[in-house]
């Protein structure tokens, strides 16, 4: 990829609420990304259990459908989650780094769709499904706006 270097933004770009969360980059493709969000006991939502709240989880996965959006547009351009509905089919193991892979998997002139996973070392073995929309800015042929960060 040229224009969009999804390692490099996420070594470098994660900041704010992603870096208090202590997510970092795993894995991407041509149209996926993947996050990691190793275990940390401040981001335990139920101490009885050691069990990581959902709130992160969302979070990691909203990032990475963001990142796979970037990546098929090969831009870092703006765009809006609309809508990112979650399916939360079990909670993390403790002491377990969750990994959430997002895919964008189609683009229209003003929406972005996707889909992705979060799983604990399984990915057979879900933790959360997710699927949304984000509305996305500029045409994805090119006005100018695919450009590249630079450092």
């Amino acid at each position: 990829m040229a224009g969009f270097d999804a390692q490099w933004f996420s070594t470098r770009g994660f900041g704010g609420h992603g870096a208090a969360l202590g997510m970092r980059y795993h894995a991407h493709g041509e149209d996926w990304a993947e996050l990691a969000l190793p275990y940390d006991a401040k981001l335990i939502g139920d101490s009885s259990s050691g069990v990581i709240a959902s709130g992160p989880i969302i979070t990691m996965m909203d990032m990475a459908t963001s990142l796979a959006i970037w990546i098929k547009r090969d831009a870092f351009v703006p765009h809006a989650t609309l809508d990112l509905r979650v399916d939360y089919l079990r909670p993390a193991t403790p002491g377990k780094t969750v990994i959430g892979r997002g895919e964008c998997y189609r683009i229209t002139r003003s929406i972005a769709f996707v889909r992705g996973q979060a799983h604990d070392g399984d990915p057979e073995d879900p933790l959360a499904h997710v699927a949304g929309t984000f509305m996305v800015v500029g045409d994805v042929a090119g006005m100018g706006l695919n450009r590249r960060i630079e450092a």
